[in-house]
């Protein structure tokens, strides 16, 4: 699976699909129901960027990762978890029933406890779906903005694998070495932002002037909004970037920044 945090407008849609698809419905042998006061399979963070007045908000979906080096099938002792030949980590129901020291297995924290059931339970793909020729699970199903994408990656043709080759991707927590088969795009960084005026004009938005930014093997450019708005996110920490903001008939400003924390740059003006 490949998660686009750009993509993503914090919807909820993945959080709730997932929630409805598992609230009291038993899908064994990989699940049982949870109750309605249940916690999602998904879960959603919220991570904030920024300075006042502009302040940025990215939704980080984490359903299980499937790891391939999974530390939960690693320290099952049982075969209460195990990872099928697709790569799907499943927590057996019944061998997992009262071995509640699964849930701290994993560093990401996506298991949970059924209190009611007596057992761990997570994220399974929606395998019980897949199984019956469904091509996604239910919270890729229910994304509207094409933020989640599922499939298999064996196949050379699949639309995920496609996407796959088609930009970089990372890992969520890439220290825990443990080969997620969850990776994402545009994972919240730092974020530099700013506005431009038109030191002559200043009644007037300075829409459309270029705004680039490099350092650190990074070239972007961007256009100011309406209003003279810009914006840079997922920026790495720690970082020496120049800015140049360039406009016809203006003298180019120039700003040096390090990402030791987010900055708005305030208001930037450009004389003729």
């Amino acid at each position: 699976m490949i998660i686009d945090i750009n993509k993503c407008n914090g919807c909820y849609n993945c959080f709730l699909a997932c929630k409805d698809e598992y609230t009291e419905n038993d899908y064994m042998p990989y699940s049982v129901g949870i109750s309605n006061e249940a916690r999602s399979f998904m879960k959603v963070t919220e991570k904030e960027m920024g300075k006042c007045p502009k302040v940025k908000v990215d939704y980080v979906a984490q359903p299980c990762f499937h790891c391939t080096d999974a530390t939960c099938v690693k320290m099952a002792t049982e075969g209460e978890v195990y990872r099928r030949p697709d790569g799907i980590v499943i927590i057996d129901p019944v061998k997992a029933r009262g071995k509640r020291e699964i849930v701290n297995t994993c560093p990401h924290r996506v298991i949970s406890w059924n209190e009611e059931q007596g057992v761990a339970q997570k994220c399974t793909f929606c395998v019980h779906l897949l199984e019956k020729g469904a091509k996604e699970p239910r919270c890729v199903e229910a994304c509207p903005s094409g933020a989640l994408v599922f499939g298999d990656l064996d196949d050379p043709g699949s639309d995920i694998s496609k996407n796959f080759k088609s930009a970089p991707v990372e890992e969520l927590n890439p220290n825990y070495n443990l080969k997620p088969n969850v990776v994402y795009r545009n994972l919240p960084g730092r974020l530099l932002a700013g506005e431009v005026i038109f030191s002559d004009r200043q009644e007037v938005g300075a829409g459309g002037v270029t705004v680039t930014l490099k350092g650190d093997k990074i070239n972007k450019t961007t256009e100011t909004d309406f209003f003279g708005d810009f914006e840079f996110k997922s920026l790495p920490a720690d970082k020496a970037f120049t800015i140049t903001i360039d406009a016809k008939g203006y003298k180019t400003q120039t700003l040096n920044v390090k990402t030791d924390k987010d900055y708005n740059l305030g208001e930037i003006f450009l004389a003729r």
